[in-house]
């Protein structure tokens, strides 16, 4: 679909004015054909339309329309682009809300929205083995062929992202800021590596956006709804990841959560999905046949088949400590941990009265 300069200005307008969510913009458009049609409309036909005056008073002012121009000024540098709902290129998965996001401003290549996702979410406060496992997942999921969804958010979401990344994985962050307000200035770093590494930054906020309160549960329906299913990897159970999974649910994709100990905080938000009806998830293999039709694929180029891991070599002659088996094979003890959480999860290894025991297959 092409829409003409003007349309494009017009609905760039529209897009940053107040109270004017998906719905109400989708109901502009239907109501008027174009959004230049409903800018120029008089203010009794949007309140005809049950549209506030907040909504239509600011329409004219200048500030609306310097919003739009450095919005366009924005989209001519290069991998910056625009998804509209109504264009074919838009996500098929993500159509299907009632509330899509009219727009979708997107920092990289927009076509990994179209390939299959999953989402990854979790405790901005995770434990150390929390952050292990999903980066653990993130880089098993990517290496059998994913695109990894995330937030950008501290704790799981950046170990997924990270996980990712570290096979040469396609990762998506959906921001609940304008992608010119990234948030949190701790994770600048991960998204420009993010879009280095072939992924995508996605906000259907305007590029200014500050973080709001408000807007980060909003763009978990996107997380969700552009995936396949979301696995929810460590939650408290006041955490906003069970909104990205109860969104899920509602959405109609699957839903996995990992268990932990009962002794755990951080596992509660997970075991109560589980009693909610989530998939309990112990390896990648859970997920992948409960969507069925993958297959794990080779190791990525450049990561060497489990038979040959060191970590494994080391533990096959006796069981050892993470810090022993750290300094066994020179390597640091969090890419020691990361490691050994990821061969647990394909049953290689136990942990045994602290000592990592191999286990044969």
């Amino acid at each position: 679909m092409h829409i003409s300069p003007a349309e494009l200005e017009a609905r760039l307008r529209l897009h940053s004015l107040p109270e004017l969510g998906p719905r109400r913009f989708r109901r502009l458009l239907e109501a008027f054909g174009h959004a230049s049609a409903a800018l120029s409309a008089p203010a009794a036909a949007w309140r005809s339309l049950g549209l506030p005056a907040a909504c239509a008073e600011p329409r004219r002012d200048a500030e609306i329309r310097e919003r739009a121009a450095h919005a366009l000024g924005w989209l001519e540098q290069p991998g910056r682009h625009l998804l509209m709902w109504d264009d074919p290129t838009y996500p098929e998965l993500l159509a299907e809300l009632d509330d899509a996001p009219p727009l979708l401003f997107v920092e990289g290549d927009p076509a990994l929205l179209e390939r299959p996702q999953l989402a990854m979410v979790g405790s901005r406060r995770a434990s150390r083995t929390g952050l292990d496992t999903a980066c653990a997942f993130a880089r098993s999921l990517a290496g059998g062929g994913f695109v990894v969804t995330s937030g950008l958010a501290l704790g799981i979401d950046g170990a997924a992202h990270q996980g990712a990344l570290e096979v040469g994985g396609a990762t998506v962050a959906v921001l609940g800021t304008g992608l010119e307000r990234l948030y949190p200035q701790r994770h600048v770093g991960l998204a420009a590596r993010i879009v280095e590494g072939g992924g995508a930054l996605v906000s259907e906020l305007p590029l200014d956006c500050p973080p709001q309160a408000g807007n980060f549960p909003r763009r978990n329906r996107i997380i969700s709804g552009l995936s396949l299913g979301v696995l929810v990897v460590e939650a408290s159970p006041s955490s906003g990841s069970l909104i990205t999974a109860r969104l899920a649910a509602e959405q109609g994709r699957e839903v996995y959560a990992i268990p932990g100990s009962i002794h755990h905080p951080g596992a509660r938000g997970c075991h109560q999905l589980i009693r909610e009806g989530a998939a309990l998830v112990e390896s990648v293999d859970d997920i992948l046949q409960a969507l069925g039709g993958w297959q794990r694929l080779p190791p990525t180029a450049g990561e060497a088949p489990r038979s040959e891991s060191p970590l494994l070599n080391q533990l096959r002659a006796a069981p050892q400590t993470s810090e022993g088996l750290a300094r066994a094979c020179g390597l640091d003890l969090g890419e020691t941990l990361a490691a050994l959480t990821e061969l647990e999860l394909e049953g290689l290894v136990v942990c045994e009265a602290g000592r990592w025991v191999h286990r044969a297959v």
